[in-house]
This record gives structure tokens, sequence and C-alpha cells, in this order.
């Protein structure tokens, strides 16, 4: 027989386990389906039945994952921005995984160390080219040196970034200018050159962005320019693709702060955001690229944060000035 007598240790056990939109949930649920419950507060019931469907939404996203670590054993893979930060832990985990790599950043260096550390991690072919995206001649020279020693492409991952140049203001022409450049203009040049092969082989295009695109803050102007012209570029050469049933996936990833020293030390003072563990990021891009995703979201709360841009701007307003300093951001 159920028994209808709780005592109130057991309800406050069944409130922490489902968490407050879980037990707002089960409370209403009875009142909503029951026959006998009264019609009179209508608002009531599409506010619950808000909840259940977006709780549905999120839980069929991140729930459904048909990630074959497999499918990248042997793939070629052009990789960008790998020498720090998220893109080398992207080139040790395509190592892990079998993938042929070219790797490629601005710094030689540095790229010469992650290499050895592929190579150690069992990648089959690793070959690297050190280039400065600020130069409007080198995506072209980057990727026919990608396609010359691999015979193709299967993934293209653009993950490098500049922030504004020493000496220059973060508003002034001369920055945007070079920001553009670095950060949307030779990601088109990249994505013009490759799509060719990767067309031929139905491969991937992974897009690695920042939050700062679709949700701006304060004091990023130029910076949020860019990653805004990113998601519209790629939003709508996704859309041509697919009416020329072109079979070539992109995937753009949405990222919080860099785990990287040179991305910490720029807002030191300005935000108190904590930068995402870089292993994690670069697992979830790669598996959203993998599973050809239209979207990747890390942390996970970020893509709540973006549908928050549309409906309701004064709370998402809130959230980002949490995460500001403001007299420090605007001394800088």
């Amino acid at each position: 027989m159920e028994e209808r007598g709780q005592g109130p240790e057991h309800l406050h056990q069944t409130r922490a386990s489902l968490g407050e939109w879980g037990w707002l949930w089960a409370r209403s649920l009875p009142a909503v389906l029951s026959p006998a419950a009264e019609p009179a507060d209508p608002g009531w019931a599409m506010k619950v039945l808000l909840l259940t469907g977006l709780g549905a939404l999120f839980f069929s996203y991140y729930w459904d994952d048909n990630f074959d670590p497999a499918s990248l054993q042997g793939a070629r893979v052009l990789l960008t921005g790998a020498s720090a930060g998220v893109g080398e832990e992207l080139a040790y985990h395509y190592a892990r995984l079998g993938s042929h790599l070219v790797l490629t950043a601005h710094t030689e260096a540095l790229l010469q160390k992650v290499v050895g550390n592929c190579r150690k991690l069992g990648a089959p072919k690793v070959f690297f080219i050190a280039a400065d995206m600020a130069s409007p001649e080198v995506p072209e020279r980057v990727v026919q040196f990608a396609l010359d020693k691999l015979g193709g492409l299967d993934y293209l991952v653009l993950n490098h970034l500049g922030a504004t140049p020493a000496g220059t203001r973060s508003r002034s022409v001369q920055a945007t200018r070079w920001l553009l450049q670095v950060n949307l203009l030779s990601y088109v040049q990249l994505t013009s050159l490759a799509l060719p092969s990767l067309t031929d082989s139905k491969g991937s295009l992974v897009v690695v962005s920042s939050l700062l695109g679709p949700v701006p803050t304060s004091f990023s102007s130029p910076y949020s320019a860019a990653k805004f012209a990113l998601d519209g570029f790629f939003g709508s050469l996704r859309r041509e693709l697919d009416v020329q049933d072109v079979n070539v996936a992109i995937t753009m990833c949405v990222l919080g702060l860099r785990d990287r020293a040179s991305t910490a030390e720029g807002v030191r003072g300005v935000s108190r955001a904590k930068a995402a563990p870089g292993p994690k990021a670069a697992l979830a891009v790669i598996r959203g690229g993998a599973t050809r995703a239209p979207g990747v979201f890390y942390p996970w709360r970020f893509h709540l944060l973006c549908l928050l841009r549309g409906w309701l701007p004064h709370p998402r307003a809130w959230f980002i000035r949490q995460e500001l300093n403001v007299t420090a951001a605007a001394a800088a």
C-alpha cells in the first residue's frame, strides 16, 4: 500500500535530490494534470509547461551523445592556435586519438614543444608551420602546407585569436583593423581555401569562438565585433552549404575565458570570471566536431546565457556586471 504520510525529513531529502527547478516542477505537475484542477490560473500552468519544455530541451541536447573516438583515428586535422591553452590541449587530444596533425601558431619554439609531446602521445603524423595570422598572405601558405603534408583535410579547427597589440588603444582604428584581420578575416581566408578539400572528404569546420560574440560585455568593442562577425559568417555559410547539398559540417564553439597565461594577465583585476579548464574545454570542442554538432557551449551554462540575450536582456546585463570590476576596467 502506498504511504501517504511522509515526514518533513523525507520532504527535505526529496527537495535536495531534485533541486529547486525539479522541486517546483514536481510540486506543480499534479495540479496541472489532475482532472479536478481548477482552470482559474492558466498563467501558472503555462509556467510549468514552459519549465517542462525547457528541461526536456536541455536534457535531449546534452544527453544525446554519439561520440565515437575511433572516428578520429587517421583523421587529417589542421589546427590553428596550437601552441598554448585550449589549442595545445586540442592537439594532445587529437594525438591520443590517432589523428594526423598539422599545427600552426605564431611562436615556433612553443610549437616544437607541442609537436614533440604529440609524438609521445601516439600521433602517427605531426607537422607544424609557424605563422602570424595578422599577415593577409599567411593563410594561403598554411592551407597549402597542410594539403601537401596530409594529402587533404577532414577537419579544419580554427582556434587562434589575437588580443589588442601592445602600444595601441583598445578602440583605436589601428587596433580594430589588426583584431579583425586575426580574429575574422584570417578565419574567412582559411575556410575558403580549405573548403574544396573538406567538400571532397565530407569533413568538418570547427570554429572556436567566445562568449563575447553572442553576448557582448564592456570594454571589448573591437574583439566582440570580430566574434559577432564570425557567428554571422559561419551561420550564413552553414545555410549556403545546406541548400547546395554540400556535406560539410560547421560546429561553432562558445567558450569562456581561455585557460592560458596571456589571457589571465590581460583580464587581471578587470574580470572576476574564472578560466575554463583547458583539457575539458578542448574535449568538448573535439566531441562537438566529431559528432557534427551545430554548437558547443563550455561551460554549459553559457548556452542559457546566450538564450537570455533575446528573451531577458536586463537579467543578462546583471549577470555580466557581476563578472566585471568596472572601476579597474575603465582605468585600463
